[in-house]
C-alpha cells in the first residue's frame, strides 16, 4: 500500500514512514522541505510542496492508496500572539487534504491533539479540522480515521533555542537537554498539571494501524487517543528527567504561560486503543522512552558542542 504522509520529515512523521516500511508498506513523504532526505531509503518517494497548495496536494493525492495527514504549524503559546500562520495552515491544509481525499476516494487518518479543548490557536485550529471529518465522513462519502496524542517525544525530537534548531519549545527537549547541561529547569506553574506523555513510536504503531483500519473500511466511532494509564504531573516528568541525567540541578518554577492554565490535566482516553488492535499496557513505560531519550540528547549535545 503507498501511503502519503504529509509533514513525514517532522520527528512524528519520520517514525511514521519507518513504521509504515517496517509492515511493509511504501511511504510517500509530502513535505516543504527535503532536509532529511538522505535518511530514508532511496525508493523512498519524496514530493516537496506546501499544505496550502491545493493543487500540490491533489497531484501528490494523485500517486497513494491512502494517506496520514501530519503536516501543521505548531505550538500552544507561540501561535497565539500570531494566529494566522497556524490557522491559515492547519484550517486550510487540512480542508485540501480532506478534498482531495474526496476527490479521489482515498481512506486515511488525521492526527489531532490531546488537548483539544485548550483555548489557544493550535489546539482550535487542529480540532476544528475533526469537525470537518465528521462532515466528510458524513456527507462526501469519505473513511478518514482521527488519532488523538497526547505530549509524544523520543529520540530526534527538535530542541528549542538555546539548544537546538527548533522553533517551538517542547518540554522533553527542553527538561532534558536543561538537565544534561545542569541548567536549571523550568517548570511553568506550580508543576502540579498533568500532561501525560507517549513515546513516539507508539505513535506512529496507533497512525499505521488507523489508517488500515481505514483502509478496511473501518471508520472509528470515536477518535484513537493515546496515552499512558498512570497519569504523571509536570512536575514529577522533571524529576524522572533529572534522576534520568543524573543531575542535581534545580527545578524552577516560573509563570503560567498563556493558553495554559493551573491544574489543566492533558490525558488520554486510551481504553479507545482497542480500535487499532493495541493494549495500553503494551505502550513504552515512561521511564524506559525517556531513558532512551535522554541518551540520545546526550550525544547529541556532545556532538553539537564539539562544532
Amino acid at each position: 500500500m503507498e501511503v502519503l504522509v504529509t509533514g513525514g520529515m517532522g520527528f512524528i512523521g519520520r517514525y511514521v514512514v519507518e513504521e509504515l516500511l517496517t509492515n511493509g508498506h511504501t511511504p510517500i513523504i509530502f513535505d516543504h522541505h527535503r532536509r532529511l532526505v538522505e535518511e530514508y531509503p532511496e525508493n523512498v518517494e519524496v514530493f516537496q510542496g506546501d499544505i496550502m497548495d491545493d493543487v500540490a496536494v491533489t497531484e501528490a493525492m494523485a500517486h497513494c492508496d491512502s494517506w496520514i495527514h501530519l503536516a501543521a504549524v505548531l505550538g500552544t503559546q507561540e501561535t497565539i500572539q500570531n494566529p494566522r500562520p497556524a490557522a491559515k495552515s492547519n484550517l486550510i491544509g487540512g480542508l485540501n487534504v480532506l478534498e482531495a481525499a474526496a476527490q479521489y476516494n482515498l481512506p486515511g487518518t488525521y492526527i489531532a491533539v490531546g488537548n483539544h479543548w485548550m483555548n489557544n490557536t493550535y489546539s482550535i485550529t487542529k480540532t476544528m479540522i475533526e469537525r470537518f471529518i465528521d462532515m466528510y465522513n458524513r456527507n462526501r462519502g469519505t473513511k478518514v480515521n482521527i488519532v488523538r496524542v497526547v505530549n509524544a517525544y523520543g529520540p530526534r525530537q527538535l530542541a528549542a533555542a538555546p539548544y537546538g534548531p527548533g522553533k517551538v519549545r517542547k518540554i522533553t527537549p527542553a527538561f532534558v537537554c536543561r538537565a544534561l547541561l545542569n541548567h536549571p529547569i523550568e517548570v511553568y506553574g506550580d508543576g502540579k498539571q498533568v500532561s501525560d506523555m507517549v513515546y513516539v513510536g507508539d505513535v506512529a504503531k496507533a497512525l499505521v494501524r488507523a489508517t488500515e483500519k481505514a483502509c478496511e473500511g473501518t471508520v472509528f466511532p470515536v477518535p484513537v487517543e493515546v496515552g499512558p494509564s498512570e497519569n504523571k504531573s509536570v512536575g514529577e516528568i522533571a524529576e524522572l528527567i533529572r534522576d534520568l541525567a543524573d543531575s542535581d540541578v534545580e527545578i524552577v518554577n516560573l509563570p503560567m504561560r498563556p493558553g495554559e492554565n493551573a491544574g489543566d490535566r492533558v490525558t488520554a482516553d486510551n481504553t479507545t486503543l482497542s480500535l487499532v488492535d493495541m493494549n495500553p499496557e503494551d505502550l513504552v513505560s515512561l521511564e524506559d522512552g525517556m531513558k532512551k531519550t535522554v541518551e540520545y540528547f546526550d550525544e547529541y549535545l556532545k556532538t553539537t558542542r564539539q562544532k
